[in-house]
């Protein structure tokens, strides 16, 4: 079965463009999860644009399907991880003026650095995936590193899909069937939507979770909250085994 993780940043930065506490990020998580959602993911930047660091910790005591907590491994951001403990921490490449993370890691180039994160965050208990792109060196080198799963970053597939949904997604299934074999989980995100997620999941071998948010959020301005994270899940389950 594969989990939807709803990521709630956009959610975060409505709140934080009138100041105050509407929406409230807590109340929005419980019921992502009460409407269908295996998973609440947050991705806390440097300049707090969208989820805050305090954010992190209250989700955390009332999040109670899995916490995902996304970012790259500074020394406050580790510090918070040593603290909160989500179930898992995604780790991704991206500086602290990136808008949003568009490629993964070079996980041979930074096997050093990653394998220490890695080995720290799991000596917390927290299952650990690394943001990667579909090259095979880069998924090998992300398993080398010790890391529970990757996480194929889909802008790319998500950009081919109108023009070829076979050649779009060829890629990630290549890269996926190599993920099996060499025993590191997978898990996908960036732009996946109602109108690509169900042939991805059909094509793509083992896939555990999705991570959607931008396109989540915005269906649910039309659909509703309840209603949309229900078509998510639909879409994951028309090719379920």
């Amino acid at each position: 079965m594969t989990r939807l993780s709803v990521n709630i940043n956009k959610v975060a930065l409505i709140r934080n463009g009138r100041g105050g506490n509407v929406p409230n990020l807590s109340q929005v998580a419980k019921d992502c999860e009460r409407f269908g959602a295996e998973g609440i993911t947050v991705h806390p930047r440097p300049d707090e644009r969208h989820i805050r660091f305090k954010d992190v910790y209250e989700l955390k005591e009332v999040v109670k399907t899995e916490f995902n907590v996304e970012g790259y491994p500074t020394e406050h951001f580790m510090q918070m991880m040593r603290e909160v403990r989500p179930h898992q921490c995604t780790l991704v490449p991206d500086g602290p003026n990136v808008l949003t993370s568009s490629e993964g890691w070079d996980t041979i180039k930074h096997a050093h650095f990653l394998k220490e994160v890695v080995a720290e965050l799991q000596s917390f208990g927290i299952r650990v995936s690394l943001f990667v792109d579909t090259i095979e060196q880069f998924v090998e080198g992300a398993a080398l590193t010790g890391a529970d799963r990757i996480e194929l970053y889909t802008g790319a597939y998500a950009s081919n899909y109108a023009l070829s949904p076979a050649k779009a997604v060829e890629k990630y299934s290549n890269a996926a069937r190599f993920a099996n074999q060499l025993k590191i989980g997978v898990n996908a995100g960036h732009d996946l939507s109602l109108d690509n997620l169900a042939y991805f999941k059909s094509h793509v071998p083992g896939l555990l979770e999705v991570s959607i948010g931008h396109a989540l959020i915005s269906d649910a301005l039309y659909y509703g909250l309840e209603n949309t994270i229900g078509m998510y899940r639909q879409r994951l389950g028309a090719f379920q085994d």
